[in-house]
């Protein structure tokens, strides 16, 4: 097995203390050995069931748990929930041989609140790229891309003023954005009279089963968005994981859908970017904006021309959030008007966006 280099940097902050669930000792070893390479990761227990881990978890601080779906006794997708209840500040990741990313059990996964899912390769053949490839996602959750700064400056909130009603909402999400979903849903009292686009990071084999998982969170109309259809109320738009989820007016004034396979600027497939300057330029002061969960910072230079076009933007808050990167982004330009929990976030839709807009 080739040497690991640390990736994060980890001189400003403790290791994150790691647990390991595998009902393989040859795994829970190997898995051991990895994060031993990288300073910002320490092994302070390994176990091969769920009983026993949040046997553990009930008397110890952890960070992360790493947990395997193939368990003795209770399935670690079943006791997924009950590690969340358990450690609500820590992160869960799936890694698991039989979890596949893009299979239903994978989202299933997602949308119970695990951070992140890593498909395991089998015991006895990790070959070379896997430990570079485990130490860089779990970085990514850990490292300097969460959120900015705690000596950075106050954040300065956009105006609460709604100059128009809604006519359309954006939702943007990656890392936790499935979970953050679930909660946006359930938060949700009533129709808005809207349609709603959603671009969510997720790699085309997602894409089926995310759609079907969104359909059980919530009683709009789900589906994927399809090139020239016209925008109605009350449906979620999907963006496509090949394609940019855009609009523009056409014909009689109405709104319809454009997809765009160009990668944004910060690499990004579906983006979030041209989804809210799509949305800017079609509705102007009626377009609204959530920015939930997820690396990096898209949705940021999208959601300037929202505000600009005098529309709105409201960001998750940086507690709830799995990674404060996309939402921590837009409150640190100054573009959210609200930062809260997602469960609160449509409540905040529903009285800010009062008359409701209608669809053209």
């Amino acid at each position: 097995m080739t040497a690991v280099m640390p990736i994060m940097a980890s001189h400003s902050r403790p290791p994150v203390r790691t647990m390991v669930v595998d009902d393989s000792v040859v795994v829970r070893t190997v898995i051991e050995r990895i994060l031993a390479g990288d300073p910002a990761f320490s092994v302070v227990h390994k176990t091969s069931s769920a009983e026993q881990a949040l046997g553990f978890i009930a008397g110890n601080d952890i960070d992360l748990v790493l947990l395997d779906i193939e368990l003795p006794g209770q399935s670690g997708l079943a006791a997924l929930p009950a590690f969340l209840r358990a450690n609500p500040r820590g992160k869960v990741v799936i890694l698991s041989g039989n979890c596949q990313e893009g299979s239903a059990v994978a989202i299933e996964a997602l949308a119970l609140g695990a951070s992140d899912i890593l498909a395991k390769p089998g015991s006895g053949c990790f070959g070379e790229t896997f430990p570079q490839s485990l130490i860089e996602r779990l970085s990514r959750l850990f490292g300097a891309n969460a959120a900015p700064q705690g000596d950075a400056p106050p954040l300065q909130m956009a105006s609460a003023q709604a100059n128009a009603p809604l006519a359309c909402l954006g939702i943007g999400a990656s890392t936790g954005g499935i979970h953050a979903l679930s909660q946006l849903f359930a938060g949700m009292s009533a129709p808005l009279g809207v349609p709603i686009l959603l671009t969510q990071h997720l790699p085309v084999s997602f894409t089926p089963y995310f759609v079907q998982q969104l359909a059980r969170m919530t009683s709009l109309r789900v589906k994927v968005a399809e090139q020239g259809e016209m925008l109605k109320p009350d449906t979620v738009y999907v963006a496509p994981g090949d394609a940019n989820l855009q609009v523009r007016r056409g014909l009689y004034d109405r709104v319809m859908v454009v997809l765009n396979p160009q990668r944004t600027a910060g690499g990004n497939l579906p983006g979030v970017d041209p989804m809210f300057a799509s949305m800017a330029e079609a509705y102007g002061p009626g377009a609204a904006g959530i920015v939930l969960t997820g690396m990096g910072r898209d949705g940021t230079v999208g959601g300037r021309d929202i505000v600009a076009a005098g529309g709105w933007i409201v960001a998750q808050n940086e507690t709830s959030s799995v990674v404060w990167g996309m939402p921590g982004s837009v409150a640190a330009a100054g573009l959210s008007c609200a930062l809260l929990d997602p469960y609160a976030i449509m409540d905040f839709v529903a009285r800010r966006g009062k008359s409701r807009g209608l669809a053209h």
